[in-house]
């Protein structure tokens, strides 16, 4: 008999591909295996209407115009473009930008690697819900000012920040707004304009998508704003991105938000139920568990916790035959050191150690989640009881 495989809840790290997604690639793969930038004959024809289409389905689901998205690997290399292509191009301008602390990596040390070429980076904090407060955006802005950088919704504790009020006042003052917003394109509704963006990294393989694709979207009317490419080649994607285009990649990336932008509105209604039904029975099991993030202001998928004295890398040991979940982003896992983004919000070293993340996706169900929360609180009282008898 073949062994179950773990419940997943690790959405956050990476998504399954969607069957319809997956469908809509393949052809691209043998078939239809053109390169977009040959379009003197029909191969290449195909796959640029391939790419086409795709950019039409990226820029619906964001209120923009398909000449304003560039295709990239993913929203570590869009956040890298967005950041070190301001930075270069506005030089003249003005050499600071503003960020937070608890931004993913791909943005923090890209700005840290600005600051070793003698930029001047403000990593504004956060308040114990993860938020960063508009105003002090606004204190933070000096004639200098070329860029500010917050994301949408954090990877780990799933506070979504408020886009809007800072995307305002960034061009109240003249001022690039970029937002990393790879946790919540697909699945929150996503509006440039009504959000004053300018610049906005999204990524495929957290909605259902494939991964090594992803975009950028880069405003370029009202005003227009101008980026310096970090890489060169062929000049594809306006030159700011050289490299053949990754065809099966992009009309997955295009097919998985066509998806979403449907679907989105169910799904998220029946992950706050979930997510609410979970943490309420915790709460009732666990005394003094501690929610991390806002707690409405928050992705409905995802649901971050502390256990108090249990240390989370146990409690995932313990339960990895049963549920794939994490103890915090993906791309930090391998660190013992503690969650940057718990710190920023107050938490201690010790309380860091206890955070889990769950991450629900479309392909989890009631019974999972049913059987995640009693299984869950079965090995937490195991090691209570192993604790208490030390």
């Amino acid at each position: 008999m073949e062994n179950k495989r773990p419940i997943y809840m690790d959405h956050h790290a990476t998504t399954p591909v969607d069957p319809r997604v997956l469908e809509a690639m393949l052809p691209y793969f043998s078939d239809t295996f053109g390169n977009a930038g040959s379009i003197d004959h029909v191969y290449g024809a195909v796959a640029a209407d391939a790419v086409k289409k795709a950019r039409e389905q990226c820029a619906h689901i964001l209120n923009t115009s398909a000449d304003e998205i560039i295709f990239t690997s993913g929203a570590t290399e869009s956040d890298n473009i967005a950041i070190l292509g301001v930075a270069d191009q506005y030089a003249a301008k003005g050499d600071h930008i503003i960020t937070c602390v608890t931004e993913h990596k791909a943005v923090l040390d890209t700005c840290k690697h600005l600051q070793k070429t003698g930029k001047t980076v403000t990593f504004l904090p956060v308040d114990k819900y993860g938020l960063v407060d508009p105003g002090a955006v606004e204190a933070a802005i000096t004639d200098k000012t070329v860029l500010i950088s917050i994301m949408t919704a954090n990877n780990e504790i799933g506070t979504i920040a408020p886009i809007k009020e800072i995307g305002k006042i960034a061009h109240d003052h003249c001022v690039i707004f970029h937002t990393d917003a790879a946790q919540a394109v697909g699945h929150i509704p996503m509006d440039v304009e009504a959000m004053n963006i300018d610049l906005l990294s999204f990524s495929g393989h957290k909605i259902y998508g494939p991964k090594g694709i992803g975009g950028l979207y880069v405003r370029r009317r009202n005003p227009k704003v101008k980026v310096s490419p970090v890489m060169f080649g062929g000049g594809q994607e306006k030159g700011l991105r050289s490299g053949t285009l990754n065809v099966p990649g992009i009309v997955g990336l295009g097919k998985a938000l066509a998806i979403a932008e449907k679907e989105m509105g169910r799904d998220e209604k029946q992950y706050q139920q979930w997510t609410s039904l979970m943490y309420n029975s915790f709460m009732d099991a666990v005394p003094d568990v501690m929610l991390n993030g806002h707690p409405t202001k928050r992705l409905a998928h995802n649901l971050n916790v502390c256990f108090p004295g249990i240390e989370s890398k146990a409690l995932i040991n313990l339960l990895k035959n049963d549920i794939a979940f994490s103890a915090g982003s993906a791309c930090t896992t391998t660190s013992v050191e503690p969650s940057h983004v718990l710190l920023a919000i107050g938490r201690s070293e010790e309380e860091s150690h206890w955070a889990v993340r769950f991450g629900l996706g479309r392909g989890n169900g009631e019974e999972e989640i049913r059987e995640c929360i009693i299984k869950t609180i079965q090995k937490i009282q195991k090691l209570e009881l192993i604790k208490s008898a030390l």
